[in-house]
């Protein structure tokens, strides 16, 4: 007998397929999906459908034997609204992914069984209990998971069509860092799990891949191992974007190799242009005075930035929106990008604001990055959620943009379509900004929470 099973990656409605802000996919393809398929049992007879809700419909009257859903916090309603319809259908559903591992609990009620952590190993065993008639309800992660010796991700069955590309690696998990919003050290700790280098350049020349994606939190976290990674990546001659953090720049040595070895962007939280706010959220080991000069740096090695800055730390005033976007402006970074300070569960910043009584609500919902679900300590929520959207508007200005751009060492054509990209997003924020959308009964969709929003907004006006 032949086991059926459907994958499912439930979207938040800024992102999903027909309702959200963009009209087509601007994402890369992820990576989670089809590691799941390369992950099921050789032995056991199979088919897997994949549907990613960015790009496509979830059928609700899909016929399958088990049904998994990855759930990130602001997709966890819609992924337990999947969860229950399903179940209530007579199917079996999984349920993991980051928000399944930060708080099991919130999950396990809507799911047959939940896997906790990466799922290398118990995704398999649980497979092979489902199909022995033995299905525990919880999986955990191994103490001693490694990413060694992995079958081939199954990018087969992405769609290339829809997706920017498909091109997409890691060769890393975790950071060795200790940022109170991340969720990462509070789910999975601060040990990186590293493949083999020598099996991720094979998956690189496996696939062919000339220009691709590594979805690493921080590539640089483990220097000798990002070294050999780089030294290893110079003979294959792609070109690749990543993520990394700004002590990059500081390493000389190391910032040449990872230029040589064809990196062309990577993406760095920068967070603030506030000394005390980066202290606060425990990452003092940058400094905003340095920022222009580090952002320099990049771009002499040929090393375009998207510079990520956050909103809401408790040193930010309401002046802290237009210097914000002055300063992206005149540091000439390649492609900002903007979020409100988001408390994720069972974070350090969730259980002080969750101390402090300053949670405005716990529809994880609007636990997006663009919804204000805390109250912040020198302005109202409002005028956080304003803020952010001027910023959005400020740095994407035609003349923003024209500016912050010229000299970029991107190729042309990607970084203005990037930007003309990010300038639609500002200017249709505020769309998704009236919480009455799938929050009160008379207006709900199916997989939306019940729940009054704790923000009333209009949208911003901004020359």
């Amino acid at each position: 007998m032949t086991l059926s099973i459907v994958l499912l990656s439930p979207k938040g409605r800024l992102y999903r397929h027909r309702s959200g802000i963009f009209r087509r996919s601007l994402r890369y393809a992820p990576l989670t999906l089809p590691t799941l398929v390369s992950l099921v049992p050789p032995e056991i007879p199979h088919h897997v459908r994949l549907i990613d809700e960015g790009i496509r419909d979830i059928p609700l009257d899909l016929a399958a034997d088990l049904v998994g859903i990855t759930v990130i916090t602001p997709t966890a309603p819609r992924s337990y609204w999947l969860a229950d319809h399903f179940r209530a259908r007579g199917i079996t559903v999984v349920l993991g992914g980051p928000h399944v591992t930060l708080v099991p609990e919130d999950a396990a009620p809507h799911a047959d069984a939940i896997v906790v952590g990466y799922a290398e190993e118990s995704w398999p065993r649980l497979l092979r209990d489902f199909t022995s008639g033995r299905l525990a309800p919880r999986y955990e992660q191994i103490p001693d998971l490694s990413l060694a010796h992995l079958p081939p991700v199954r990018r087969d069955l992405v769609p290339r069509r829809d997706y920017v590309t498909t091109d997409v690696f890691e060769a890393t998990r975790g950071c060795a860092h200790a940022c109170d919003f991340c969720v990462v050290p509070s789910a999975w700790g601060r040990r990186q799990l590293q493949k083999p280098v020598e099996e991720v350049t094979e998956d690189i020349a496996r696939s062919g891949a000339r220009r691709l994606i590594f979805v690493d939190l921080n590539l640089v976290s483990d220097r000798n191992y990002a070294a050999r990674l780089f030294a290893a990546l110079v003979p294959l001659g792609v070109q690749w974007y990543g993520l990394a953090t700004s002590l990059l720049a500081r390493d000389r040595e190391l910032l040449e190799l990872c230029a040589r070895s064809g990196c062309r962007g990577l993406l760095i939280g920068l967070e603030s242009i506030s000394r005390r706010g980066l202290r606060e959220v425990h990452k003092g080991f940058q400094d905003p005075g340095d920022f222009k000069e580090l952002i320099a740096v990049f771009h002499r090695h040929g090393i375009a930035i998207q510079g990520c800055f956050v909103f809401g730390f408790d040193d930010d005033t309401p002046e802290v929106f237009e210097r914000t976007a002055q300063f992206v402006v005149e540091a000439e970074i390649d492609l900002p990008r903007f979020a409100v300070l988001t408390p994720f569960p069972a974070t350090p910043l969730y259980r002080r604001h969750e101390r402090d009584g300053r949670l405005l609500t716990r529809n994880w919902e609007l636990y997006d990055g663009q919804h204000v679900v805390f109250q912040p300590q020198h302005m109202s929520a409002t005028e956080l959620m304003r803020g952010t959207e001027t910023a959005w508007k400020h740095a994407y200005r035609y003349r923003s943009i024209a500016r912050r751009i010229w000299r970029s060492p991107a190729a042309r054509s990607i970084v203005l379509g990037a930007n003309l990209g990010y300038r639609f997003y500002a200017h249709h924020l505020d769309r998704f900004y009236n919480c009455d959308w799938g929050l009160v009964p008379r207006t709900a969709e199916p997989g939306m929470a019940s729940g009054a929003c704790p923000v009333r907004h209009e949208p911003a006006q901004v020359a």
